[in-house]
């Protein structure tokens, strides 16, 4: 039997949360219902689902996909979101690809890591994640005073 509890895949084996059961519900209940992404949908799942608060009153879902099923998720990304939206009234949905951050190799170690294991290069995919489908033209950081960043980041 295809259940919803298989559109979400926890590592480790990890039970899901109430709340990524629902996400994962509603991307069943979207599968069931609409036609138009249901052959896109058939083979996706999530890795994980939170909520946080964003500036003042409201929220916003945060999807995270497996890495290798980026792709897919994209090509179907604006009338997912949309569907997604809509299933969770007045809450922004964001769909972020789930990416490992390795530590640096120890002093004489032979090994290298991926350059797309480091920390920055996992937190600039993630902002491009964020604002995807848009395309980020400029980065501007400024550093006040009392030693915090703020990054203005530009989207076209």
């Amino acid at each position: 039997m295809y259940t919803a509890l298989q559109k979400i895949h926890k590592d480790k084996d990890a039970e899901p949360t109430e709340f990524e059961e629902h996400v994962a519900q509603a991307l069943f209940d979207l599968e069931n219902t609409n036609q138009e992404i249901k052959s896109d949908l058939k083979d996706l799942y999530i890795n994980s689902a939170l909520q946080i608060d964003i500036s003042g009153s409201k929220k916003a879902v945060v999807i995270h996909v497996p890495y290798r099923l980026r792709k897919a998720f994209r090509k179907i990304h604006p009338r997912l979101v949309r569907e997604l939206e809509k299933k969770f009234s007045g809450k922004e949905v964001v769909l972020v690809a789930t990416r490992r951050i390795v530590r640096p190799p120890k002093k004489g170690s032979a090994a290298q890591r991926p350059r797309t294991r480091t920390l920055t290069a996992v937190h600039e995919a993630m902002l491009e994640d964020i604002v995807y489908p848009a395309e980020i033209v400029g980065k501007r950081t400024r550093y006040r005073l009392d030693g915090s960043k703020i990054m203005k980041v530009t989207a076209s």
